[in-house]
C-alpha cells in the first residue's frame, strides 16, 4: 500500500497508554493519542466509549466532546464517537469484557441521554437487537443518521431481520462478543455472515480475535464491498506488552501483544495498530493492495459517510 494512505477505525478505545474510558482524561492525553494515531497512518477514527454505569458513560461521552471541540487535531482525526453498550447481552461469553452488573436492556430515555451527552458527534451505536423491545432504540437512532450495529448479541435470524427492517446495518467485530463454545451451525457468527447482503460486517485483524484461516473465510463470505476491518485498540496499541486498562479492566498484554484479563480467561480489546492490521490482511491473507485499501480505508469512511 502507498504511504499516502490513510487508514480510517471505526473502534479505537484507547492508544499509545491514553485509555478514553478513564474518568478524568486529560485533554493533554488525548492530544498525545491522537498524535500517535497519525504517525501510524490513521486519517480518522471514531473514539469509542464501552459499557459501564450510565452516568460513568455520559461522563466521558462529554469528557471526550469538550476536548474534541478545543483541540485542532483532535477535531481532524476524531470523525465521532462510537457507543458500545450498555445495551448488550448480559450472558458470559456475548458479554465480553463488559461488566455485566452495568449491562440493560435498552430504553429510549438512556439512549437519549447517551446521545445528548455525545453533543451530536455519535456515529455508531453498538446494541444486541435481542434486548431492544421492538427494536424502538434501533430506530429512534437510525432515524437520526446514526449506524447501528449488533454486538455482543445472540439475537435469533429473525430478531436481526427485524432489527434490520428498523435501521440496524452493521455488525460490530463479528467472531468475537460471543462464547468459545456454541453451536457449531446455528450460531451468531453464521446468521451475521448470512445477512452480509444486509449489513456492514466488521473484523479484528490481529490472528488472534480471530485466526487468519476463518478470517479469511469469513471475509470472502462477506465481500470486499461489505466488509471493514477495525482494530478495536485498547491503550497498549502502538507501545508495548506490560499492565494497562479499559475502563474497570486491569489488562495484561504478552509477547504476542494481545490484551487479556489478569486470569487470561479472555480478550480484552486489542493491542494492534491499522498499520499492522493492514500487513497482516497482505502478508497473512495475501490480499491485493487495493483490497487492503478498501477495507481499512475506503469501507470504513463508507459506513458513516465521510
Amino acid at each position: 500500500m502507498s504511504d499516502e494512505t490513510t487508514f480510517f477505525d471505526l473502534q479505537v478505545n484507547g492508544y499509545a497508554g491514553v485509555d478514553f474510558n478513564q474518568d478524568g482524561l486529560h485533554a493533554g492525553d488525548l492530544h498525545r493519542a491522537c498524535e500517535r494515531l497519525e504517525a501510524d497512518g490513521v486519517g480518522g477514527f471514531l473514539a469509542t466509549i464501552i459499557t459501564d454505569d450510565l452516568e460513568a458513560m455520559c461522563r466521558r461521552l462529554s469528557t471526550l466532546a469538550a476536548h474534541r471541540e478545543r483541540d485542532p487535531l483532535a477535531q481532524r482525526l476524531i470523525a465521532g464517537l462510537h457507543i458500545e453498550g450498555p445495551f448488550l447481552n448480559e450472558t458470559d461469553g456475548y458479554r465480553g469484557a463488559h461488566p455485566r452488573d452495568a449491562i440493560r436492556p435498552a430504553d429510549v430515555e438512556s439512549m437519549t441521554r447517551l446521545l445528548d451527552a455525545a453533543a451530536g458527534l455519535a456515529r455508531v451505536v453498538t446494541l444486541a437487537p435481542e434486548r431492544d423491545r421492538a427494536f424502538a432504540v434501533t430506530r429512534m437512532v437510525a432515524e437520526q443518521g446514526i449506524v447501528v450495529s449488533a454486538g455482543h448479541t445472540d439475537a435469533t435470524l429473525d430478531e436481526l431481520r427485524g432489527a434490520i427492517d428498523a435501521g440496524l446495518s452493521m455488525f460490530t467485530h463479528v467472531g468475537n462478543g460471543c462464547p468459545m463454545h456454541m453451536h457449531r451451525h446455528d450460531n451468531i457468527v453464521q446468521r451475521a455472515l448470512s445477512l452480509a447482503d444486509r449489513l456492514w460486517l466488521c473484523f479484528i485483524g490481529d490472528g488472534a480475535h480471530v485466526p487468519f484461516v476463518a478470517l479469511g473465510n469469513y471475509l470472502r463470505t462477506a465481500g470486499e464491498d461489505r466488509a471493514v476491518i477495525v482494530s478495536d485498540a485498547i491503550a497498549p496499541a502502538g507501545l508495548g506488552p506490560g499492565r494497562y486498562t479499559l475502563g474497570r479492566w486491569d489488562i495484561v498484554v504478552g509477547d504476542d501483544m494481545v490484551p487479556r484479563a489478569p486470569d487470561r480467561s479472555h480478550f480484552v480489546g486489542s493491542g494492534i495498530t491499522m498499520k499492522q492490521s493492514a500487513n497482516n490482511l497482505r502478508d497473512a491473507l495475501r490480499l491485493a493492495d487495493g483490497v487492503v485499501r478498501r477495507l481499512t480505508c475506503d469501507n470504513p469512511r463508507a459506513v458513516i459517510g465521510v
